[in-house]
């Protein structure tokens, strides 16, 4: 609607804004700060700010909201790469609770009283992105003389609204920078962000309900574009995100909430998960009732729930985070090391599918956690009181996997042990059998080990008698397996036999729970509670962690080694800091690997933790015994592989020679990887 305006405000009106042509949304916003704020364009702005306790106290009520923003306006700060631009949180009032900025741009908006703790609303400071977005109830961009206040024109903003799990204003995402022009392209960028952060906030907001994901077309499940919603045990509806009011042709989140599953779906919340599952839950197909619009959804349990539960709708309320209802839960050991909601699904999927005896094949980055998370399945698994026996194929030298894995009789070979050795697969029977980077595994062994799990049966080096063994499978590995079968490199009928159901688990840098780990690990490490100072909380949140959890536990594990009192400091993240570019440095934004640094896929990144301190941490004995030629085979190793930035995967690749030959030839010549 078209402001109306006195004389007298549109005569004040027309001479602050020099008559200039504004968009709607300023005009009506200066109307606004005239008419009903009395505030006078030649005036000075006068925004309130909170500090100490009373900031203390606001900023613990939004706990939530900044847990769940706090990585995507880091992100989102890097994509714009501007040093003359913020990224801005605000409260439901205006107040900006988070912000990311350089610390050149950081001084200059300090002194307009741009600042955490400041009250950012059109009563306070006139028309500006963050005030006249929460005013106005909508997307907008606030454009340099656009501002009320002159002290603002050199700004322009552009500002999308939040909303809470149920539909509820949550705050303002805003960008404020120096551009001499109006950042429409931002808006996109930021509604990207903010639809991130609605869900991330719905999963945190909801963590015991079950997560129902749809959309008209299957390849958008997963992605910012799919209906998500949070459903009680019972089929009850209790939080929606803006795409599913979208995709079901709904205004409101109330429309919804309340609302029982299948009076939206022609299916139950029960025969949803069922069909999910039974589908190693890829999306199945539902009609929306009354309708014949046909979707595509998939749903799963959250972790101790079961069918019959009669949980309380209490227990699926809003989550308090002052509650200590979580510790008494079945998984709460689960949750803590799992808190990231896919981690969290994959793990459900993979304890349901192990009951049933079918294999997993677990997908990651090398440091992303497999062997964790196969001994959290072990443990909540049939065979749970049997050993848990992981068998790490890459580390292993070729002639010696054999024995290893069946092992061999007395005097089966020159070096045998006299009493002989039961190998791993024996070792795992009525246990679990976890086989680590498989794809490294040689072709010749491959047919004996798909032998072994056909029959059930082990036949030791040296020895004509076969045993029986009995064990659940889990297997993985950093590398493509479907790749390799293409070229030949791994057996087909294994890759199948192994592929069960295939998880992929997200790398470090993708997870949600990404500052509850680094807290735990720190606490873990130091035996005690230890704080991070802001400085190094960004270090830590911002690094891209190409090593994923076994580079942080590294880096921590030096952090705890190098601090004084109680509180981790910038300094004490060496390895951090080396690899910040110089105008980054702490005090400043948050630094992410630039992406040329990353492998194409992030599949095959080794662990950049075992390359740090390479010089450090030669073995100077080892040196000493290497004659000419090796010193000169080991240097020119070295800068080989710090051109491919301590890939492992790729120096062999480019070498011609397995990676289990260059992990020999690395110790050999005293170059520490991790493997």
């Amino acid at each position: 609607m078209s402001a109306v305006l006195s004389p007298r405000a549109d005569t004040v009106m027309a001479r602050g804004a020099q008559a200039l042509s504004m968009s709607d949304v300023a005009s009506q916003s200066w109307a606004r700060c005239i008419e009903a704020h009395g505030l006078r364009p030649d005036g000075r702005p006068r925004p309130l700010c909170y500090d100490g306790a009373l900031l203390a106290e606001r900023q613990a009520r939004l706990s939530d909201l900044v847990a769940c923003a706090r990585h995507e306006m880091t992100t989102l700060f890097q994509q714009l790469a501007d040093p003359f631009s913020t990224v801005v949180l605000t409260d439901t009032d205006g107040m900006i609770v988070h912000m990311v900025a350089s610390p050149e741009f950081g001084r200059d908006l300090d002194d307009m009283g741009f600042r955490v703790g400041a009250v950012w609303s059109e009563a306070q400071a006139g028309t500006n992105g963050m005030g006249t977005c929460l005013a106005a109830n909508r997307a907008v961009t606030i454009h340099r003389e656009e501002h009320f206040f002159p002290p603002f024109r050199s700004l322009t903003c552009a500002a999308v609204p939040l909303v809470n799990a149920e539909g509820r204003p949550a705050g303002v995402l805003d960008v404020t920078s120096r551009s001499l022009m109006p950042q429409q392209h931002v808006l996109v960028l930021l509604d990207m962000t903010a639809r991130m952060i609605e869900n991330r906030l719905l999963d945190r907001s909801f963590p015991h309900a079950c997560p129902v994901h749809f959309h008209t077309r299957p390849e958008f499940i997963h992605t910012l574009h799919e209906g998500r919603l949070a459903v009680a045990p019972d089929g009850q509806i209790l939080a929606v995100n803006r795409s599913a009011l979208f995709q079901l042709g709904r205004t409101a989140a109330m429309d919804l909430i309340g609302m029982r599953l299948d009076e939206v779906f022609e299916t139950s919340l029960d025969d949803l998960i069922e069909r999910s599952a039974q589908a190693s839950f890829h999306p199945v197909v539902t009609f929306k009732v009354s309708g014949s619009n046909r979707y595509f959804a998939l749903a799963r349990r959250p972790a101790g729930v079961e069918p019959s539960s009669a949980t309380s709708r209490r227990a699926l309320a809003p989550r308090d985070d002052s509650s200590a209802a979580s510790a008494s839960h079945p998984h709460a050991t689960v949750g803590q090391k799992l808190g990231d909601p896919r981690l969290m699904g994959h793990w459900q999927t993979a304890c349901k599918v192990i009951k049933k005896g079918i294999p997993v094949l677990l997908h990651g980055e090398t440091g992303s956690g497999k062997e964790v998370f196969a001994r959290l399945v072990h443990e909540h698994s049939p065979h749970a009181s049997g050993e848990f026996v992981a068998v790490n194929c890459a580390s292993i030298p070729e002639s010696l996997i054999e024995a290893e894995l069946f092992g061999y009789r007395a005097g089966a070979f020159t070096g045998a042990q006299r009493s002989g050795r039961r190998g791993k697969v024996l070792q795992a029977d009525k246990g679990t059998l976890f086989l680590d980077e498989i794809g490294d595994m040689p072709l010749d062994l491959q047919a004996r080990l798909l032998r072994v799990l056909d029959e059930r049966r082990v036949t030791p080096l040296g020895s004509e008698e076969a045993q029986d063994v009995s064990f659940q499978l889990l297997s993985a590995s950093h590398r493509d397996l479907a790749e390799l079968v293409a070229q030949g490199r791994f057996r087909e009928d294994l890759y199948y036999r192994l592929n069960g159901i295939e998880l992929s688990l997200p790398a470090l840098r993708e997870r949600s729970d990404r500052r509850a780990l680094i807290l735990g690990i720190l606490a873990e490490e130091a035996g005690a509670e230890v704080r991070l100072s802001a400085e190094a909380d960004a270090l830590l949140m911002g690094y891209a962690w190409p090593g994923n959890v076994r580079q942080l536990r590294h880096v921590l594990r030096t952090a705890v080694a190098l601090m004084d009192g109680v509180t981790v400091l910038p300094e004490h993240l060496p390895s951090l800091q080396r690899q910040m570019p110089a105008t980054c440095q702490p005090g400043g934004l948050v630094w992410a690997a630039p992406a040329e640094a990353m492998p194409a896929g992030g599949a095959t990144q080794e662990d950049a933790a075992g390359a740090m301190d390479v010089d450090a941490d030669a073995d100077e004995d080892i040196m000493a015994t290497l004659n000419p030629v090796q010193l000169g085979e080991r240097e020119a190793l070295l800068k080989l592989i710090e051109q491919h930035r301590w890939n492992v995967s790729r120096v062999a690749k480019v070498l011609g020679i397995s990676r289990n030959t260059l992990y020999r030839k690395l110790h050999r010549l005293g170059i520490p990887v991790a493997s």
